[in-house]
């Protein structure tokens, strides 16, 4: 009787694989979840509004006015609160006939690998990290696209925009945990700062995480309470307590990954954002025009990969506005053209001398 059974359930799973829509694309979502405001949700608007043409909401997807996608279904979306989530969603998302499996966050890494090794029938999108080998070094799998980005040029830019609009000379830099990642966009903002001001003080806060807000805020406010005018934020969920903090204080702050705007219209300077969604989409689009491959996608400035937003409506005179925009565009060609190159860690920050060229 247990065969019969177990029979049946398989039975039962291949008929359901038979019947499964084409393009069925599944997204594993990292801590902070859906509604960070940030990366995964930049993420979330790629496969959904972007590739799907639907919006979720309280009632589940409803579509899109105006939106024509690709024509691929209700995306699959597995949420993960802790790392050991990562590998069974992974896993999850190909038994359920996935074409492409998209990972969100340079954490799930390990899990991206081990099963894509196990299943290289399988198609994967890894954002924010390379693959790395068992000695952690970067390598590549046949069946794995992984898009990183250079943080730290678009970072650049938020560092020379805070660092020609303080008032007080004194600027803030919010992370969430210390990996090599976020230092990128430390670096980089420091160095921007220093391009346009080399006295501006730049202090500099961590943590420890990407999904407590109740941190953002209280990292927020001791930075704002020590004399900062305008913080930058790289700490995902965190970073949108360190926005409430900006509230509290009526001072400025800076978003990352998405257009943080409309979360305080009046405190958010511009925000830096990394264009996941269309780096979801153009996986997406592969995968259905057949044309999908593995290996590694850097984007960055010159790519379309990073930049800023519009500064926002924000109480800062009119002229110095004007001014910064202008000196912050020039910057970006400089750097599209090889001429600055923006620090990518912190020993890069110490060698680096403002109008620094390309070698």
């Amino acid at each position: 009787m247990k065969l019969a059974v177990t029979l049946c359930f398989f039975v039962a799973l291949s008929a359901c694989k038979k019947t499964q829509a084409p393009h069925t694309i599944g997204l594993a979502l990292d801590v902070g979840g859906r509604g960070d405001q940030s990366f995964n949700d930049g993420a979330l608007r790629g496969l959904e509004e972007m590739a799907a043409g639907l919006r979720y909401t309280a009632r589940g997807y409803e579509p899109l006015p105006g939106a024509h996608g690709l024509g691929i279904p209700q995306p699959l979306v597995l949420s993960g609160k802790a790392q050991e989530d990562y590998e069974p969603n992974l896993q999850l998302l190909v038994d359920q006939g996935s074409e492409l499996v998209i990972a969100v966050g340079f954490m799930m890494e390990p899990a991206v690998r081990a099963v894509a090794a196990r299943n290289p029938g399988a198609k994967f999108l890894l954002l924010d990290s390379p693959v790395l080998d068992a000695a952690g070094k970067p390598t590549t799998l046949p069946n794995v696209r992984a898009v990183v980005f250079r943080e730290n040029e678009g970072a650049f830019l938020a560092g020379a925009l805070a660092g020609m609009l303080t008032k007080s000379g004194h600027i803030g830099f919010v992370g969430g945990i210390q990996v090599p990642l976020i230092r990128k966009f430390e670096a980089g903002y420091r160095a921007g700062a220093r391009q346009v001001n080399p006295k501006t003080d730049v202090l500099v806060a961590y943590t420890g995480s990407f999904d407590d807000e109740k941190k953002g805020v209280e990292t927020g406010q001791d930075l704002y309470g020590r004399g900062c005018d305008i913080i930058f934020h790289g700490a995902g969920l965190d970073g949108l307590g360190v926005i409430k903090a900006a509230q509290q204080a009526g001072k400025l702050v800076i978003g990352v990954d998405s257009d943080q705007s409309h979360v305080a219209p009046h405190n958010v300077l511009t925000s830096m954002v990394k264009h996941v969604d269309t780096a979801v989409y153009g996986a997406v689009k592969d995968v259905m025009e057949g044309t999908f491959t593995g290996g590694d996608v850097v984007l960055g400035l010159k790519e379309g990969g990073v930049g800023l937003v519009p500064v926002g409506d924000v109480p800062i005179d009119a002229a110095k506005k004007t001014a910064a925009e202008a000196e912050v565009e020039r910057l970006r060609v400089e750097i599209v053209a090889g001429r600055i190159v923006a620090p990518a860690t912190l020993d890069e920050l110490a060698k680096f001398a403002t109008g620094s060229t390309a070698r």
